[in-house]
């Protein structure tokens, strides 16, 4: 069965190119973000690599670890973090998980066969610190992913576990909020000291509470 937003996420063990990780353990206290990649030595997932490995900064500040992970053998993985740093420009800092055995493709339903019967698709998993699924994107292996939506998309789920706002579209850190329509008006003066404005009984902005 494939998983679903607020689902259990699935726990693993699998060597790295960082050493063997307990996936749970591994992000202990804080978010991680699992990323797929349909094979080593691709083009396509050669500059996302490097992007991930630039933001590792910007993941960190956000209390973030970030995993790659691949059906082919760590040797390979190794191989191609030479070729990543060469052309990217970049450090890798961040572990490439090896899954010859398709173990973890399989706990996270990577592997669609419309697609391709053997290489994973490009998929994103984003796991809370309650080790439940926040997020899950799905791109066809001919795009590459945004790692800068990735950022705003973390923003706003650590934003909104905390405070009974939701966030409009296109919506980046430091923009006005809506109010979660479960709130009344006087609960949310209550707990939006800067106010609120009530565009429709339905849309009411206030500035991002936690700034």
């Amino acid at each position: 069965m494939a998983l679903r937003l607020a689902d259990d996420a699935p726990n693993f063990t699998a060597d790295t190119t960082e050493g063997e990780i307990n996936w749970h353990e591994w992000i202990g206290d804080g978010w991680g973000v699992l990323f797929s990649h349909p094979a080593d030595y691709t083009p396509v997932c050669t500059t996302e690599l490097g992007q991930a490995a630039k933001l590792k900064d910007e993941f960190a500040k956000r209390n973030v670890k970030v995993a790659a992970v691949s059906v082919d053998p760590i040797e390979d993985h190794k191989g191609w973090s030479k070729d990543i740093e060469e052309t990217q420009g970049c450090t890798m800092n961040f572990p490439i998980i090896a899954d010859p055995d398709r173990k973890v493709a399989e706990l996270y339903d990577m592997i669609h066969p419309n697609a391709d019967a053997t290489a994973t698709v490009r998929s994103v998993f984003i796991v809370g610190p309650d080790k439940k699924i926040k997020l899950i994107i799905t791109y066809p292996a001919s795009c590459g992913r945004n790692f800068v939506e990735l950022l705003r998309v973390i923003d706003s789920l650590q934003l909104t576990a905390v405070h009974k706002v939701a966030t409009p579209v296109n919506w980046k850190d430091g923009e006005d909020c809506i109010v979660v329509p479960t709130l009344s008006d006087e609960e949310a003066t209550g707990l939006f000291p800067k106010g609120f404005t009530k565009i429709k009984p339905y849309l009411r902005t206030t500035p991002q509470p936690n700034k």
